[in-house]
């Protein structure tokens, strides 16, 4: 029988969605409340609206840079480290509740943690991977600045597991505490523990590690399989700095399942607009905490949802994974050409369903090509009404191309660069 966190995990499909929309105005009516951004950003929203996709569709985008560029300014105007995007402060800034840690991340990023068992909701995950109660598990991410040993270790303690700090570098040291230790867990990149295993290799000796959760960085299919050989059987997580979990993986190896505490969305790079399940685009997510109510919160990262259930018998929606970023912002001829742009010229062409924008040529003598896709393929006043919005949102002269539905790669890529720098 599979192993599940709880009974969340196997709940009918309609019953989850009534369950996360029911929480949803609540959650918005405490960030409007409580937090000055939202207050601000939401002005116009009647929380008790927001019980449905399409409302939510409705609300902006918060991307990561545009939170980063927040903080920034705050600071520098001596207001709140976190935009007013946190109902939570350690100073009493907004509420009696106070942080129990910040962080820090690359931009500088701030992020605040509140009190709560397994606060990011990494255990879920980690059941998911086979780690149960009285395991000792050796934990190889950042204790330093950023949150990533935190959400790990918060999880594990959470599910009755004993955690050993090993951080980042020392490796010679983690290896030899590992052999003393013999934890039967890690957590962690999966590039470093590639490095201890190695380094275990060429010194005679196995590691006692057979069960990990990675995450980081991309864990290729062909690194999973040669863990396995050596006996480590390593699962991923998905998860970030601002949100915690967003989905993990489990023994079916069939994509990631999100957890039960976010809102999921897929959206077109460089819009706010959500995309048909199956098409590759941005993850965007609202995050069910009420202490950093990150509502419809696009992380730049793309991946595309999966039909039907996984095979562990979990019922929550999976997606494929990471599959690269969203931000392809592109300097051609010397001007950044973005996304958003992109979908400014589909905008103003109702007939223009998708659109590629395709940048080619040797350095110093950029090219670029708008290939469409539209059913009017054989459409010359198109072409050229196309190629003229081109140059007017773009300030660049380029061509266009029509062809038909479903030619262009579904991938995620608004922008290709396929600029020869030989």
């Amino acid at each position: 029988m599979p192993a599940y966190h709880d009974s969340l995990e196997t709940r009918a499909p309609a019953e989850r969605e009534a369950a996360l929309f029911a929480a949803l105005p609540d959650l918005i009516a405490h960030a409007r409340a409580h937090g000055a951004a939202w207050a601000e950003r939401l002005a116009d929203v009647d929380p008790a609206r927001v019980t449905s996709r399409a409302e939510l569709a409705r609300l902006p985008v918060l991307r990561k840079h545009d939170l980063m560029e927040r903080q920034h300014a705050s600071r520098a105007a001596g207001g709140d480290p976190f935009a007013g995007l946190s109902t939570i402060g350690w100073r009493g800034l907004l509420q009696a509740r106070g942080a129990r840690r910040v962080f820090q991340s690359p931009g500088p990023i701030y992020e605040p943690e509140g009190q709560g068992t397994d606060y990011w909701r990494s255990a879920r995950a980690l059941t998911a991977a086979g780690f149960e109660a009285g395991d000792l598990i050796h934990n190889a991410f950042s204790y330093h600045l950023t949150p990533g040993a935190w959400i790990m270790e918060a999880g594990a303690q959470a599910i009755g597991c004993t955690v050993f700090p090993g951080g980042v570098g020392n490796t010679e040291q983690q290896l030899a505490a590992i052999m003393d230790l013999k934890p039967v867990g890690y957590c962690g990149t999966p590039s470093f523990l590639r490095i201890l295993v190695e380094k275990a290799e060429a010194a005679g000796v196995r590691l006692p590690i057979r069960k990990a959760l990675v995450s980081g960085e991309a864990f290729p299919p062909s690194l999973r399989d040669w863990l396995a050989e050596r006996g480590i059987a390593a699962y991923q997580a998905y998860a970030t700095a601002d949100v915690g979990l967003i989905a993990y993986e489990t023994p079916a190896r069939e994509g990631l399942v999100l957890d039960e505490g976010v809102i999921l969305e897929i959206v077109r790079p460089g819009t706010d607009d959500p995309v048909p399940d199956g098409e590759v685009g941005e993850v965007v997510v609202t995050a069910l905490n009420p202490d950093y109510p990150l509502i419809r919160f696009g992380t730049g990262d793309l991946s595309a949802v999966l039909p039907g259930a996984c095979p562990t018998g979990r019922t929550n929606t999976r997606i494929r994974g990471w599959l690269g970023r969203a931000d392809q912002t592109t300097k051609i001829k010397g001007m950044f050409v973005h996304p958003s742009q992109v979908a400014e010229v589909l905008r103003r062409h109702p007939q223009a369903l998708r659109a590629r924008l395709v940048v080619s040529g040797r350095m110093a003598d950029d090219r670029m090509t708008l290939r469409v896709e539209t059913a009017l393929t054989d459409d010359h006043a198109l072409r050229q009404t196309l190629a003229h919005t081109l140059r007017e949102v773009t300030k660049l002269r380029g061509d266009v191309e029509l062809v038909a539905p479903g030619s262009l790669p579904n991938d995620g890529k608004v922008i290709e660069d396929a600029r020869s720098y030989d």
